[in-house]
C-alpha cells in the first residue's frame, strides 16, 4: 500500500433498500479511493441493512475530516448510522477479573504476540491474586475490593478510570460480579462478557456441573454483550466441544476453560475490528 494511504474501516447501519452498496461504491470510486474488502447484509425481519467496507484513503487527517463531511450526505440520504475509524488505531481495553485467571492469560498472550492489537492500560480486580502476572506484563493492576456495601463506590472508581483512560472496551475476563443497571446502561455495546455456558442453558453456579449432572453431549461458551438482564446480552460469538458419559464434571471444566479462551479472544478481536453491528437484540457479525 502507498505509504501516504491509510486503511479505514466504514460500517453502516440503516433502513434497507435499492442503491445503497452503488451509492457507498461510487462516492469511494468517485474518490479514487481503493475498496479492500467489503461485505454486507440486509436482514428481511428487521428490514436493516448492514455494511462493513476497508478501504485505502489519505493519511492526511485534513483529507479524512473532508471525506467525513462529503461521506454524510449518503448517509442523511439513506437515513444511515454510520461511521469512519482508522484500521491501524490501537483500542484501549480495560479488562475486569476475579480469581479465574485463564481468560485474563489468554488474553495478555496475545495482546503480548500482537495478536489482539490492542492496548491495555488497566486491569482491575476485587482480588489482589493476580496482581503480579499483569504486572509482569508492564500493565497497571488495580486492586478494587468490593462488598454489597461498596459496590456503587467501587463501580464509581471503575467508571471514573474509563473516562479518564480513554478507555473503548471493557472486557470481563470472569469478572464474577453482576454490573449494576447503572453501569450496565453507561457502558452499553462496549463491555463484553464471557458465559461460561453455551447459552441459554445452566445459568448460575457451576454450570459444567449443571450440565454434567443433566448428561448433555455437548458443553460450551458464549462472549456478549452486558446488558441489565444478565447473561441475556446481545450473544458476539459461540462454541461448543463433544462430551460423552466417560468424561467428569472436572473433565468438563478444562474442556470448557479452553473454550472459553477462544470464544472470549475471538469476541474481542471481532469487536476491535469493527465487526460487529448492532441490530436490536441482535448482533451481526462480519466473521471474514
Amino acid at each position: 500500500m502507498d505509504p501516504q494511504k491509510k486503511s479505514y474501516v466504514l460500517t453502516i447501519s440503516c433502513p434497507d433498500t435499492i442503491g445503497i452498496v452503488s451509492a457507498v461504491s461510487g462516492f469511494l470510486a468517485g474518490r479514487n479511493i481503493f475498496i479492500a474488502e467489503s461485505a454486507h447484509y440486509g436482514d428481511a425481519e428487521t428490514n436493516r441493512f448492514f455494511m462493513r467496507t476497508v478501504f485505502h484513503s489519505s493519511a492526511d487527517p485534513k483529507a479524512l475530516a473532508e471525506l467525513k463531511e462529503a461521506f454524510a450526505r449518503i448517509g442523511e440520504k439513506f437515513a444511515m448510522r454510520w461511521d469512519i475509524v482508522d484500521a491501524a488505531r490501537k483500542p484501549r481495553v480495560l479488562i475486569l477479573v476475579s480469581k479465574f485467571d485463564h481468560c485474563l492469560n489468554d488474553l495478555l498472550y496475545r495482546y503480548r504476540i500482537g495478536a489482539l492489537p490492542i492496548e491495555i492500560p488497566a486491569v482491575v480486580s476485587n482480588h489482589p491474586d493476580l496482581q503480579r502476572v499483569v504486572e509482569w506484563h508492564g500493565i497497571p493492576y488495580h486492586h478494587l475490593p468490593v462488598t454489597k456495601e461498596t459496590k456503587a463506590a467501587q463501580e464509581a472508581k471503575i467508571l471514573e478510570m474509563i473516562e479518564r483512560l480513554n478507555i473503548d472496551l471493557v472486557v470481563l475476563a470472569r469478572y464474577m460480579q453482576v454490573l449494576s443497571a447503572e453501569m450496565c446502561k453507561a457502558l452499553a455495546w462496549k463491555t463484553i462478557n464471557i458465559h461460561h455456558s453455551f447459552l441459554p442453558s445452566f445459568k448460575g453456579a457451576k454450570p459444567y456441573h449443571q450440565a454434567h449432572a443433566r448428561g448433555v453431549k455437548i458443553i460450551g461458551a458464549t462472549a456478549h454483550y452486558v446488558t441489565s438482564d444478565l447473561d441475556e446480552g446481545p450473544i458476539i460469538e459461540q462454541a461448543v466441544e463433544r462430551v460423552d458419559h466417560t468424561q467428569t464434571a472436572e473433565d468438563f471444566v478444562a474442556m470448557g476453560r479452553d473454550i472459553e479462551n477462544v470464544v472470549l479472544s475471538r469476541a474481542v478481536k471481532f469487536h476491535i475490528e469493527r465487526r460487529i453491528i448492532a441490530n436490536g437484540s441482535k448482533t451481526v457479525v462480519f466473521r471474514h
